[in-house]
């Protein structure tokens, strides 16, 4: 416990104090307790600059009037600076070098410390060391990689051991030229081997013109499908591991090895691309209601599971705006004036539920 006694003033405390405050006689006692420095928590060796300039004018002076040491509160909680026994309102610098020896003490003893700790911490890992440990098992078959340059590189290495087929899910709208030309030397390597190549984008995608061009490149091997809507970024090789996005910058992968957890995955893109419409094949954009396009029918279908406009336009690949300007048409040939009652009218009229597009062919949904 530390003592620092000075004037009594209204405001029951000296410049840096927050301790236990008593009134004795005219003079305000302050009870500290050590390592309470109020707003300046840092040692001698780190003065902060208000410190600095006051406990250096000091020095040059040979004491300081305590107003002007106001703003270096830290002084007086680190003996810096003392009230002037002959006057209370005078303070008086502590020497150098007694602040340097007492700085130099406490380093020594924080050097000690350090010591111990290192000595005690190498002796627990020696007596681990010395235990007879079964061997570990490796992740499990599942791991997570971070770093979108990470996991491409790990993608493009599983790329090049690939032997049978390549699959892969693609959410988002357009597909930039950047990212196109970026997969293009990857699938045009699997198919110039020979590879099956299969890709699942959403509708939107269709739009950009570098997609029907990227197809042609690539050759017969590849095959595109689109759909209305795709679940995250899915990568699979050779049936035998998968890339999932595991947030939604994509930044973090859940690498999965597992025979059974793979095959589930095929099975899901399976499912998936019996339903997809080819690239080739036009899109329809007819409604079986009125007034309602197809895009509309998946808005309505969306918005029915209770998700947000923003969700909604990730889910397309679209921007919000073009969103809710669907939304908005929707509302008007339905007939609703609020959100809620939209979400009736929906249900009413049955569009709660994603439309249906044939498969183009045959296949087994599990493509054994």
């Amino acid at each position: 416990m530390r003592i620092v006694v000075g004037p009594w003033r209204p405001c029951a405390a000296l410049p840096g104090d927050c301790g236990a405050v008593k009134k004795l006689g005219g003079m305000a006692v302050v009870l500290r307790s050590p390592g309470e420095y109020g707003p300046h928590p840092h040692g001698p060796e780190d003065l902060c600059e208000a410190g600095e300039r006051v406990y250096a004018r000091a020095l040059r002076v040979g004491g300081i009037a305590r107003p002007e040491a106001e703003d270096a509160g830290c002084l007086f909680e680190l003996g810096l600076l003392q009230a002037d026994p002959t006057d209370l309102e005078w303070l008086l610098p502590a020497r150098p070098g007694e602040v340097l020896a007492g700085l130099l003490h406490g380093i020594r003893d924080q050097t000690a410390l350090t010591q111990e700790r290192m000595t005690s911490v190498a002796a627990a890992a020696e007596r681990f060391a010395a235990l007879q440990v079964a061997e570990l098992p490796a992740g499990g078959g599942v791991r997570a990689v971070e770093g979108k340059d990470y996991i491409q590189g790990l993608i493009d290495e599983e790329s090049a051991k690939c032997t049978t087929e390549h699959a892969g899910i693609q959410p988002g709208g357009i597909r930039s030229e950047f990212h196109l030309s970026r997969a293009l030397p990857l699938v045009q390597d699997l198919a110039g081997r020979g590879l099956r190549v299969r890709s699942l984008y959403t509708h939107v995608a269709r739009h950009g013109m570098g997609l029907q061009a990227y197809l042609d490149l690539v050759g017969p091997t590849v095959e595109i499908r689109t759909l209305d809507v795709v679940p995250e970024r899915l990568v699979m090789f050779d049936r035998s591991v998968a890339y999932v996005a595991a947030v939604p910058d994509r930044t973090v992968a859940l690498e999965i090895r597992i025979p059974a957890l793979v095959d589930y995955l095929y099975a899901v893109f399976e499912c998936f691309w019996r339903t997809a419409l080819p690239l080739d094949d036009r899109l329809s954009d007819r409604s079986e209601v009125e007034g309602i396009t197809h895009r509309e029918r998946v808005i309505a279908s969306l918005l029915a599971e209770g998700l947000t406009d923003t969700e909604v336009a990730e889910r397309l690949g679209v921007n919000v705006r073009t969103c809710r300007h669907h939304i908005a048409k929707l509302a008007d040939v339905l007939g609703s004036s609020s959100r809620t009652q939209l979400g009736v009218r929906i249900a009413e009229a049955g569009l709660d539920t994603l439309p249906y597009v044939s498969a183009p062919g045959p296949e087994s949904p599990t493509g054994l």
